[in-house]
């Protein structure tokens, strides 16, 4: 008797077993873990699952690969400006629609989702600050904003702060990341490349420093101007820096590129990037750069030592 009781138990039970496995409620395959929204955050590259506090402590650099994660302008000017030193400049700038633009929309709807949904302005934040104690003058390019793009609003307020870092005195640094000049604008997008880099010359003019640092992606006519015009020219680690893209480049030619074509380690190795730096380092790096440019400060005694050899060269 329980025997038949034994049997017709485990008679049920893999009867359950097997209509369970023809609904498909039982799975042999593996089951991807679920992620809390902001609590992990999942590698592009190494698809390691990094605690997004522990991610946010490295400056959104992988832990485990070095892959560099994309950081928006606030973020930016956290990670390289000293703490409460930062002064915005020329926050009231709003883009207009002067062309009165429209393609599958008009240029004035797309502005206006744009700065209700990333709460920025334009594409560039732009004031003063100090790294380490050194005073600069930093712009900081977003690519959230219409890809980074170059309208007038990005080249005013970096014209601008570029004229305020020489009258100061002030060495300019501006972080770029961008798709190129916003087709929106037409020709009053392509003009901010020549008046960018007028500033630029009148900067160099006064014998002060440019560093522009070229984060992914650095593009179109950005990279055509302002981006390349450096005294010393960083990148960051597998950053895509180039003009034209890579699909259009090869449909001209013709021919198959390198995978490694319009990497920052690429453009080291044929001397269009002078170094490439982790953004762990950047900070540090930067203040030794600004440090080793200062003006020299002239000792006591050497403004004795030149007073007295003009004076006997008077007397010969």
């Amino acid at each position: 008797m329980a025997n038949n009781e034994e049997s017709r138990g485990l008679k049920s039970l893999l009867d359950w077993f097997a209509n369970r496995r023809k609904s498909g409620t039982i799975s042999l395959e593996p089951q991807e873990r679920e992620i809390a929204d902001g609590l992990w955050h999942k590698c592009s590259k190494c698809g390691v699952l990094t605690y997004t506090k522990d991610l946010k402590a490295n400056q959104m650099v992988c832990v485990e690969c070095g892959h560099h994660n994309r950081v928006d302008s606030d973020e930016r000017i956290r990670q390289l400006i000293d703490q409460n030193t930062w002064r915005p400049m020329d926050e009231h700038l709003r883009p207009t629609d002067p062309l009165q633009f429209r393609d599958r929309k008009p240029y004035s709807d797309r502005l206006r989702e744009m700065q209700e949904k990333i709460g920025l302005i334009d594409a560039v934040k732009t004031g003063l600050g100090q790294i380490n104690g050194l005073p600069v003058a930093l712009g900081v390019m977003d690519f959230r904003f219409m890809g980074g793009s170059m309208g007038s609003v990005v080249g005013e307020k970096l014209t601008r702060m570029i004229e305020q870092a020489t009258q100061g005195r002030y060495p300019v640094i501006i972080v770029c990341t961008s798709g190129g000049a916003r087709m929106q604008e037409g020709m009053l997008s392509l003009m901010q490349m020549a008046k960018i880099s007028a500033a630029l010359q009148r900067h160099r003019d006064a014998k002060l420093l440019y560093i522009p640092i070229l984060t992914h992606p650095t593009t179109g006519g950005v990279t055509a101007s302002f981006a390349m015009l450096g005294d010393i020219i960083l990148a960051e680690p597998k950053a895509t820096i180039g003009f034209a893209g890579r699909r259009v480049i090869e449909q001209t030619i013709r021919e198959k590129l390198p995978e490694d074509f319009q990497t920052a380690e690429d453009l080291l190795k044929h001397g269009f990037v002078d170094d490439i730096v982790p953004r762990t380092q950047l900070k540090n790096t930067l203040a030794q750069l600004i440090a080793l440019h200062q003006p020299i400060p002239t000792a006591p005694h050497m403004v004795l030592w030149e007073s007295m050899s003009l004076s006997s060269t008077a007397a010969e």
